[in-house]
């Protein structure tokens, strides 16, 4: 399937909007989209398949391993995307996912508080209070 450009119809484009996903081929383009009125598209009126989610699983879970269930409705907390517009956030995530010692590199980022919050939202979802596990 071509990637289309929404403004000049080039095909084969490389940039999609971060709003509402549409490809687009260049920064001018992409100015022009802006201005045309662009609109988040809402993720959350396709609800979940169950089909897709039963087909999905872990090669080697462990007892710590979070049901993909619960992973997909972290998609949908908007407390969460908000957060993560912070791009302090996404650089700390990045460093995570880039750094040799990624254990490492989450002691750190535990250290920033706003990690902590994102942290706490996530946990929130896949853990609910009142579904604490014994020791």
């Amino acid at each position: 399937m071509e990637k289309v450009c929404c403004v000049c119809e080039k095909t084969e484009c490389s940039y999609k909007c971060p709003t509402c996903k549409e490809p687009y081929c260049s920064a001018v383009c992409c100015k022009i989209h802006k201005v045309n009125n662009c609109q988040p598209k809402n993720e959350q009126t396709e609800p979940i398949n169950d089909e897709k989610i039963k087909c999905k699983t872990y090669e080697f879970p462990t007892e710590d391993t979070v049901l993909i269930e619960k992973l997909e409705q972290l998609r949908y907390s908007e407390e969460l995307k908000n957060i993560l517009r912070n791009p302090h956030v996404r650089d700390i995530m990045s460093a995570i996912l880039t750094d040799e010692n990624p254990t490492k590199a989450i002691a750190l980022a535990m250290t920033e508080p706003i990690f902590v919050e994102m942290a706490d939202v996530c946990l929130k979802i896949v853990e609910p209070p009142g579904n604490d596990k014994s020791c």
